[in-house]
């Protein structure tokens, strides 16, 4: 450590390595033994850690676990592996590391591809770490959070105009599979005007890691971007840790004074894995099968984004599986309630080849009122009313019934639908600015009354 207690700059290895020595030599809690496996939950005794805090388990050929107290009854200590169990025999010895887990940061994650504990997957060097953060972040208080007064460009024409984004905003995006989400989010990537971009996919298939990583985003997104990538065959600890380093790199780029745009796919990933380690500690299940503990682990995550007392931001997008489409799954559900908005994709929009399929009549953004101006906020609610009023006589126009002239807003949305649409339509590699969307938008009316 240097004269103000923080780590010098080192890699990754020389941490991990600085952990077992001081796991060999600190005296100051006593080594414990593996006593039960079940499952995914070791129980060791003899050993007195708190919640959070990293020991090493030895292994028959004389290698080292990394794993995490979760939990403990009387004497016994919960531990779970960040990566696989296999080698651990009874009485195997555990070393506790006598502090929390903390993640390495720095200006050199910049372009590079890690896992959830901060170790290079591309094929690059070891990255140069400039200081260490804790795992959990810090708390901000409420009152110095700074207000949303700022709009941030996505280069989605429909989110700049109709669902415009502030920096500093937390949003979900509501989507089944096969929507469109992932290259959704790899346009926002390349488009943003954000300093820094982190990517976090946590849970997914690692066949989609490569294929975001080089057909998706491709080396114009890249360059100002961290993607951590956690796929689906990991360990539930190492998921949950994905997200929460994700989350810490951009709070290091933030208090930097940056604009940082997180990018997370998915929030619904997170809640299954903590359900896992839950489940596998005794919790019980509560609302279908998710234990409660879930529910409060979700804010937590969220409300470290956002606008803190400096300049910098980190506006949040974190995908949000509805699986069979289903709007009240209770972890839609609850991201609804605790995001500052919601964007859903429509799987009838996209089955009729509009991408990116974005329902406007279910999505919303609860700040877009106190960063754009009245006249867009008027262009916007005219745009809802219109589409909203040919969908809900859709049946009746389509099948011949409805006589022009009988209804007068009708007639109006029936003229204009087809502007509507176009408008909601954007080529993938093609960007629309903030003002060159709304110009846009206000061309649907003009162009309608001219014809």
């Amino acid at each position: 450590m240097d004269s103000h207690g923080k780590y010098k700059k080192q890699t990754i290895v020389d941490f991990i390595h600085h952990c077992k020595e001081e796991a060999v030599h600190t005296k100051i809690v006593a080594e414990g033994k593996i006593k039960k496996i079940v499952g995914l939950i070791i129980e060791a005794s003899g050993c007195h850690m708190s919640i959070g805090s990293r020991c090493l388990l030895e292994t028959g050929e004389g290698f080292t676990i990394e794993a995490e107290v979760v939990g403990f009854t009387n004497e016994v200590t919960y531990l779970m592996p960040v990566h696989t169990m296999q080698g651990l025999l009874p009485n195997s010895k555990v070393r506790p590391l006598n502090k929390e887990a903390s993640f390495g940061v720095g200006e050199s994650f910049l372009g590079r591809v890690i896992d959830g504990l901060g170790n290079p997957l591309d094929e690059g060097y070891d990255i140069p770490i400039d200081d260490y953060q804790p795992i959990n972040g810090l708390p901000i208080n409420p009152l110095s959070r700074r207000i949303i007064n700022k709009p941030l460009d996505v280069g989605i024409k429909v989110i700049n105009s109709l669902l415009t984004i502030g920096e500093g905003q937390r949003i979900g995006l509501f989507a089944g599979s096969g929507l469109g989400k992932s290259v959704l989010m790899g346009m926002m990537t390349k488009f943003t005007e954000a300093d820094v971009v982190i990517v976090a996919l946590i849970g997914e298939r690692g066949r989609e890691v490569s294929e975001f990583i080089k057909n998706t985003l491709g080396a114009e997104g890249m360059h100002k971007s961290i993607v951590v990538a956690v796929p689906a065959d990991t360990m539930p600890l190492q998921r949950v840790n994905g997200a929460k380093l994700a989350t810490t790199i951009a709070e290091y780029f933030r208090d930097k004074g940056q604009k940082v745009l997180l990018l997370m796919d998915s929030l619904t990933r997170f809640a299954q894995a903590q359900r896992e380690i839950s489940l596998a500690i005794g919790e019980p299940p509560a609302t279908k099968g998710y234990p409660p503990s879930v529910f409060s682990a979700l804010p937590k995550l969220v409300e470290r984004a956002g606008c803190a007392s400096g300049e910098g931001s980190i506006t949040a997008i974190y995908t949000v599986l509805a699986e069979g489409d289903d709007q009240m799954d209770p972890i839609v559900d609850a991201a609804r309630a605790i995001l500052d908005g919601h964007i859903v994709l429509s799987r009838e929009m996209s089955e009729s080849g509009v991408f990116p399929a974005i329902n406007i009549e279910a999505s919303i953004s609860r700040v877009m009122n106190n960063i754009v101006d009245k006249t867009t906020l008027q262009l916007c609610t005219k745009f809802r009313e219109l589409l909203h009023r040919y969908n809900k006589h859709k049946d009746v126009i389509n099948l011949g019934i409805y006589k022009a002239g009988s209804d007068p807003s009708i007639d109006e949305a029936i003229e204009k639908y087809p502007y509507l649409i176009n408008f909601i339509r954007q080529d993938m590699n093609q960007a629309f600015s903030t003002s060159n969307s709304r110009k846009l938008l206000q061309d649907i009316f003009v162009t309608a009354e001219k014809l």
